[in-house]
């Protein structure tokens, strides 16, 4: 039985030059007996606008610990699904089977454990005729190794935080607040 409860992380990792491929995975990894188990149990069914589905790398090829993904945002059009469950859900997918062969995820718990991402993807993606697959790939898959190995090491700690409290702010605060 694993000791991994519930165990948050996130990432952002930015486009390339005029790319919308910025991406931000938010996760929950924990127990398939505990919370997060009864929240991926529970994300079963689907809810209009906002697609859930296991992540996959390819046909036949579930990762474990077996993760759901969805949305962030309402899924705008059918071109949208094709990237969230192509070329997103597959980048997603490899970075978790990375994390299994670099010893990030616990390889013997692979089954007793559970994921739920939360996915960015851009609604001007699908409209972007210079749209960069190989991108959207890269960002995806780094940001979801970078929020998983968050998650399971609590980066950034409650003391990593309160050092950056003054340095480190969120973007839409630039003019609104000045440290």
């Amino acid at each position: 039985m694993t000791d991994i409860w519930f165990r948050t992380g996130e990432a952002t990792v930015l486009a390339a030059e005029g790319q919308f491929t910025d991406a931000m995975p938010e996760i929950l990894i924990g127990s398939v007996r505990g919370p997060a188990g009864q929240a991926f149990a529970s994300m079963m069914g689907q809810v209009a606008g906002h697609t859930r589905m296991f992540v996959i790398r390819d046909l036949n090829q579930m990762v474990r610990p077996a993760t759901m993904m969805t949305s962030k945002v309402t899924i705008p059009s059918a071109a949208y699904v094709e990237l969230l469950g192509g070329v997103v859900q597959a980048a997603i997918g490899d970075a978790i089977v990375d994390c299994l062969a670099e010893g990030i995820l616990p390889k013997d718990q692979a089954d007793e454990l559970c994921m739920i991402v939360m996915v960015w993807l851009d609604p001007r993606c699908p409209e972007d005729p210079n749209l960069d697959l190989k991108d959207l790939y890269r960002t995806n898959h780094e940001a979801m190794k970078i929020a998983i190995e968050r998650a399971l090491t609590g980066k950034p700690t409650a003391d990593e935080l309160i050092a950056n409290r003054k340095s480190v702010k969120h973007y839409a605060l630039d003019g609104v607040v000045e440290y």
